[in-house]
């Protein structure tokens, strides 16, 4: 609901019954405190370049230098360590298939340790939210009326930057707005567009479901959701799609997706993310669900995150 307005923060301050300089100073002091990161659009990755989840092997002793190392690459935008014997993930997302395939050679040779490509096959849900209450429980917010694959599902050949236009509004729209009046005007003076046309071209990426969001972007741990937990399913493939799409409306997961298997190493194919504040609660909430669903014939584990090493927007340009 972020507005797409010449002057947003005013029109939010409308809606909230506050000055507009109320509003940009309170966001400005929440990025401060690391509490968000930016506000922008998080995009989709088949539209706009190509992206792939990746998983490194790495001895405990190394796990620290090697992730430093991984954090230099642009292309790396989300870096956690996870309790399991592949314990360093991370997101890489490049403009191109072959800039991605470059990355990871690069990543690799930097790492000196092999990784695996787990690149997204079907979105079912990407949307981060969570109560305010702080408590996971079943009924703490509304279900979800719908699961549907997202612009992820696309033919990877549409994933290519066509339009320069497209590739300069992006690179100025990787670092979020700035928190200013008129930060749409900013944005044009960068791309070489109006301000009208800048806002016109989000708003037609919104409803074409590019962008899948346009908002604040938090950094979750720092509001103190540190229990968080990736859930992965081996599913036989004709049934993916249907317990995908019951996973997605539970009101209790903040992603869910499939992802490609990588045999003999990785046999699960659905990822689901559960955010929570303490790790006995995700650890119920987990239990319930698989017995809600009728999850518990199906191989599976449950990988929490024990550290961030890396949490910034993705860079496609």
């Amino acid at each position: 609901g972020f507005p797409l307005h010449p002057r947003p923060f005013a029109e939010l301050g409308r809606r909230l019954g506050l000055p507009e300089q109320h509003v940009l100073d309170a966001l400005s002091q929440l990025k401060q405190e690391g509490k968000i990161s930016r506000i922008g659009a998080v995009l989709s990755p088949k539209r706009f370049g190509a992206s792939t989840l990746a998983a490194m092997r790495v001895p405990p002793e190394m796990l620290e230098e090697v992730a430093h190392r991984i954090n230099r690459f642009p292309e790396v935008n989300h870096n956690y360590a996870r309790e399991h014997r592949f314990n360093l993930w991370f997101v890489v997302t490049a403009a191109s298939q072959a800039d991605l395939r470059t990355a990871l050679r690069k990543i690799e040779d930097e790492a000196g340790y092999a990784l695996l490509s787990l690149p997204l096959v079907e979105a079912f849900h990407i949307d981060l939210g969570f109560p305010l209450s702080g408590v996971l429980t079943d009924n703490n917010a509304q279900a979800r009326s719908s699961a549907k694959a997202g612009p992820e599902a696309r033919d990877a050949n549409e994933a290519e930057l066509v339009w320069e236009d497209d590739k300069r509004l992006i690179a100025a729209l990787q670092d979020g707005l700035p928190l200013e009046a008129r930060p749409f005007r900013r944005l044009a003076e960068q791309t070489a567009m109006t301000e009208q046309e800048v806002i016109a071209r989000l708003r037609h990426w919104q409803e074409q479901g590019d962008i899948r969001r346009f908002g604040v972007i938090v950094r979750h741990r720092a509001l103190g959701y540190a229990a968080n937990a990736m859930l992965v399913h081996e599913v036989p493939d004709a049934e993916v799609g249907q317990i995908g799409g019951m996973l997605a409306r539970d009101p209790g997961i903040t992603l869910c997706y499939r992802r490609a298997r990588v045999l003999p190493e990785w046999p699960y194919n659905l990822f689901c993310m559960i955010h929570g504040r303490e790790r006995a609660e995700v650890t119920e909430y987990v239990a319930r669900l698989r017995e809600r669903y009728g999850l518990l014939h199906l191989p599976h584990e449950v990988l929490f995150s024990s550290r961030c090493f890396k949490q910034t927007g993705a860079r496609y340009a």
